[in-house]
Order: C-alpha cells, then structure tokens, then sequence
C-alpha cells in the first residue's frame, strides 16, 4: 500500500475520529491532551505524565523506574496508576498521576516473573498480572489484592508466556498466551520456536477454570496485545516468529476473535514487517502499530464480522498506541506524537511500547 499523501493524511485522522489538523495552539488550555507512559531519556527508564508545553511533548511529573517499564494501568478512581517492569520483569509500582511520586512497590517473588502487563478486576478488589514459573517455564496469573498488591493466588495461564490480559464485559478474564519458551538464565532469549503454542485463553475471573482456548493455524504467529473493539470483537496484536525471514515479514500482525466465527487472522498486504507493537480500537475496528515499517495500519469491521484492511499512517517508529474519546487513537513514534496533529517530543525523550490518555 503507498505512503499516504497530506490529504490522505487529513482523511485518516477524520476517520479515527480526530479533528483533523486542529492547531497545536488551540491545545493550550485546561483540557490539553495528557498521556500516561513510560519512556527512556539520558539512559534512565521513567514512568509518568505527559503534556504540551509550547506544542512540545514533554514529561509533566516523572517517576524513575529500575528497569524498563511496559504495561501501564490508570486505576479506576484515576488518581493513581500501577506500571509493570518488561519481561522478565521483577517489579510492579504504584504511583501517583500528577506528582509522579511512587506510593507502592512490589517485588515478586524468586520463583517467578512479570511479563509486563496487569489489569483490575471487574469490582476493583484484585489486580491480575501475567507471570512465568521461573523453574517450569509454565505460564501463570498472579491474582492480588488490589489495594496492598500482595499475592493471593497464582493460576495456570492455559500456555507459556502470557503476556496482556484484559477482563470482558462479563467479568471473564481473557490471556494472549504469547507461546515462546523463556528461560531464566538467558533473560529474554527465545527458545525452540519449532514448539511454539500460542493461544487465545479466557478463564473464569473468580475461580481461574478455563472457558474457553483457540488458536491459529500458523503456530509461528504470536498473540501478544488485546482490545476490545465494536460489536463485540476482541483484537489481538500478533508477533511473526519464522524462520524465514521473508514469511516473517510478511506475515499478518491483527488476529480478531468473536463468539460467533471464533479466532481468525485479519487480511494484511504484507506490508507490516509481521511485527504488531500495539493495538488499540477505534469506532469502526481497530489500529496496530507496525514499528518496523514506520506505520500504524487500520482495520474496519464489517456488520456481518469480516474485517479488511483499510489505510495506513506513516509515522517514523510508530509504537505505542492510546485510545480516546469517541474513537481518536493517538500514536507515539519515536520523534513525532501524532493525534491531531504532528508534535515534537522533548528532546532525547523516547516513548516505549504503550501509553494510555488522560485526557484531551
């Protein structure tokens, strides 16, 4: 698919919901978008709040975490937010939106790790992370107390490396099992890709029973990120892992399931280097980022439930993606912000795979 031109641009953006080319001036008011996210600059790792000064993205309160941060969680009351290390991760924090100040830490314990992501339950009571047994290399949810974060159970995933979890409308808890052998010894390297088992997995929320398990044909094609998108259709991000490297990058990266068709790979034209960074929903499907061909790609869902795809923003490094109010998708490359417009980031500031909108 060609590089979209201005007007393609401008068409995109109305698509997603934005209002296209809004001045960056008009965003200097009370309600000028801010983001939550986690970021490297001057080879520290931080956590934290972003905004606009001067039609700039730069940090407002800022957090230094020990390692890299990955998964980010606004807490429901939104005063506070949880960031979990990247994998093979040992900490998770709490801390404080508009300060930045750290209010919790938790370490976990020796016999496992945290793959990057949490979520709440429905009720707000329990925190859900994904984990690996350090010793089994089976894949685990850590169910917490939400208010103290210490542990309280740890279930079996249904596969090894989960990574992102979310909970249905239902209550159900949902798991991208990303499928690839880890070891502790060699940190994030991947192992005996010819057995991957990557899986779609929804578990009941209170108990941990699995209800359910689907997976892909291609067993080379990793579930890594969810979203819930319309009429009930959960998008999951997906990672090539071939051996070839032409069918690697030109593999799909968006996988969509629904309870009627089940688990289904979306149509691609090959173009997205097989590597989906982040996914988030907009009013009529859904967007995956694609940092290795500098691109964020939209998908529309049809009424019957088949998908296409439908247009692309080139964007240096896209990666991390954040949804917003009525369907806009802000993407975060690494040196340009795009919502409305595009921004600069503060210089030497470097956004990592996700971040979530506060407002604007």
């Amino acid at each position: 698919m060609p590089m979209a031109t201005d007007p393609a641009r401008r068409q995109w953006l109305q698509g997603a919901g934005v209002l296209a080319l809004l001045p960056a001036a008009a965003w200097a008011r009370a309600d000028a978008p801010e983001w939550l996210a986690a970021w490297d600059s001057s080879q520290h790792h931080h956590v934290g709040r972003l905004g606009l000064v001067a039609a700039r993205v730069q940090p407002q309160a800022t957090l230094e975490v020990p390692t890299r941060a990955h998964g980010l969680l606004v807490e429901p009351h939104g005063r506070t937010a949880l960031a979990v290390a990247r994998r093979p991760g040992d900490w998770l924090v709490r801390f404080d939106i508009r300060s930045g100040r750290a209010l919790q830490w938790h370490w976990i314990d020796a016999d496992a790790q945290f793959n990057g992501h949490a979520v709440p339950s429905r009720d707000g009571r329990l925190l859900y992370t994904t984990q690996t047994d350090r010793e089994t290399g089976e894949g685990r949810i850590g169910v917490h107390d939400a208010r103290t974060l210490a542990p309280l159970h740890r279930w079996d995933s249904g596969g090894r490396d989960p990574h992102q979890l979310l909970v249905g409308a239902d209550g159900s808890l949902w798991v991208a099992n990303g499928g690839i052998d880890t070891r502790p010894e060699t940190g994030r390297r991947k192992h005996d890709l010819e057995r991957m088992d990557s899986s779609l997995v929804c578990l009941d929320a209170a108990s941990g029973q699995p209800r359910g398990q689907w997976r892909l044909d291609d067993r080379r094609l990793s579930l890594r990120h969810l979203a819930f998108g319309p009429h009930g259709h959960l998008g999951i991000a997906m990672q090539a892992e071939h051996d070839d490297p032409q069918a690697r990058a030109a593999a799909p990266v968006l996988a969509v399931w629904d309870a009627r068709r089940g688990l289904r790979v979306a149509p691609s034209d090959g173009a997205t280097g097989g590597y989906g960074g982040d996914i988030a929903a907009w009013r009529e499907g859904f967007v995956v980022s694609c940092p290795r061909r500098d691109r964020a790609v939209r998908w529309r869902l049809a009424p019957d439930g088949s998908v296409a795809q439908h247009d692309l923003l080139p964007l240096e490094g896209a990666y991390a993606l954040a949804a917003g109010r009525q369907g806009v998708v802000s993407v975060a490359g690494t040196t340009a912000v795009l919502q409305a417009a595009t921004l600069p980031l503060q210089g030497g500031l470097q956004i990592d795979n996700h971040w979530q909108q506060l407002r604007g």
